[in-house]
């Protein structure tokens, strides 16, 4: 039985078990490699902590630009697979493989225009501007590694292969044990580097990575190089990747400033409330891989079925994946509520900085639950190919909601730091109740 058949025909519990756990695993072992990156910011100064977490505002652009646009390729693959235009499928992956990465040139571009501009206008002078500029600079000269290789993973994951990224993944982590230390401290003729040197390490592993995710798609035979021609621009298929991919970048560009709108309201409590606040994201991280790779399941699984026009196991995945996405939540409130404080003490011993990395934790826990459900029902709409309410909702839970909570919170009541988080915490919970709601109208409009 081929991918296709089983993602068509399989039971759906096991076909969200056998596709999530890899994907989460690999996302766990990806949170890791960012939690050892923050680990040996903090040896090298706080300064360095902060300016990585600052650095990551932007840096979250890159990433959600090439997750939005290679889940419309996931997408795109997976419906028409469903529908057995295999032809049309692999033009897809070969226009998506050179999409992507021309993306990747423009934000490079982009960054090294206004990502300075962007730390100054966040607080960031001195040291503490000096370290975050040099980590995102040499960031940039890999953009275009990480969106070749978010490329790359699209096509696999259309057809449900998880574990070729989790193998990077994993990968990934130990070699950044290694690499980490080599760079900041210098060894024999490597000299050393400091937080350049946490840059230069991650830009290395994904262009390692992307020679082996290259292999494992050319095994897939939806990309080749018989006809270069399906390679070359294509302004219709990029106009069809456009509207497809476009709702759900933009919605994580809005997370992209989102974030910057937090780290400017959270920088006025200082530097230490931002590592405290780097840290505490990294910690919670951990526990929403599993939510993750669910989502990621989900996305394959139904963009497969509901081009088969299998609209009976489309429901089902999605009311599937938020029972298991609902039951890991709970582990993860748990497990964070006895053991954050000795999580986020782990990456800096200055006691503020962990005072307000728990703060944070101790209220966002408690968000995993409205996550899961945002996670599944985009996942939902990617997979049904009807995207443009996830921009919407995007849009109101990272920037118009999120300006005006965090706004009326410090600025106008000047309210200690963790009333912040709780501001937070009531506006995505209403994200996620609307878009549940639109999710299971939508659903029942096509499935009637």
């Amino acid at each position: 039985m081929g991918q296709e058949d089983k993602l068509l025909t399989q039971p759906i519990p096991k076909l969200l078990r056998d596709i999530a756990i890899p994907a989460s695993t690999g996302m766990f072992f990806n949170t890791m490699y960012n939690i050892v990156d923050t680990f040996y910011a903090g040896l090298i100064s706080t300064e360095a902590l902060a300016g990585l977490s600052l650095s990551f505002t932007f840096f979250f652009i890159i990433i959600g630009m090439g997750y939005g646009f290679s889940s419309a390729i996931i997408a795109l693959i997976g419906n028409a697979m469903g529908a057995r235009k295999r032809l049309l499928a692999t033009i897809y992956a070969h226009k998506g493989v050179v999409f992507i990465p021309l993306l990747g040139v423009f934000l490079t571009i982009i960054g090294y225009i206004f990502a300075p501009k962007m730390f100054m206008f966040l607080g960031a002078s001195g040291a503490y501007l000096q370290v975050t500029t040099d980590y995102m600079n040499i960031i940039l000269y890999g953009t275009i590694f990480f969106m070749f290789n978010f490329a790359l993973n699209a096509i696999l994951v259309s057809r449900g292969d998880t574990k070729t990224y989790r193998n990077t993944l994993i990968f990934g982590f130990f070699a950044n044990l290694i690499l980490n230390p080599l760079f900041i401290y210098g060894f024999w003729i490597i000299p050393a580097m400091g937080v350049k040197g946490l840059a230069l390490a991650t830009v290395l592993i994904q262009f390692i990575n992307m020679f082996y995710m290259l292999k494992k798609v050319m095994e897939t035979d939806l990309i080749h190089f018989n006809k270069l021609a399906y390679f070359l621009p294509n302004m219709r298929i990029y106009k069809t990747i456009l509207q497809q991919g476009y709702p759900a970048s933009l919605n994580m560009l809005t997370m992209s400033i989102g974030s910057l709108i937090l780290m400017y309201y959270v920088s006025t409590y200082g530097y230490e409330a931002v590592a405290g606040y780097g840290i505490g994201f990294r910690v919670e991280q951990i526990m929403l891989l599993p939510a993750l790779g669910i989502s990621t399941a989900a996305l394959s699984i139904i963009s497969n079925n509901f081009g088969a026009k299998k609209y009976d196991r489309v429901y089902l995945t999605m009311t599937t994946a938020l029972k298991y996405g609902f039951m890991i939540s709970l582990v993860g409130v748990i497990v964070l509520y006895i053991f954050g404080e000795f999580l986020v003490a782990q990456f800096d011993p200055n006691p503020e900085v962990i005072r307000y990395g728990v703060e944070y934790l101790l209220v966002e826990v408690w968000l995993f639950f409205a996550f899961v459900t945002l996670f599944v029902c985009v996942s939902t709409l990617q997979g049904i190919k009807q995207p443009k309410m996830i921009f919407y909702v995007g849009l109101y839970r990272q920037i118009v909601a999120k300006l005006l909570v965090a706004y009326i919170i410090v600025t106008y009541l000047q309210l200690d730091y963790i009333y912040l988080w709780m501001g937070v915490l009531v506006m995505i919970y209403s994200a996620a109740i609307f878009l549940y709601c639109y999710t299971k109208v939508t659903l029942r409009k096509i499935i009637a």
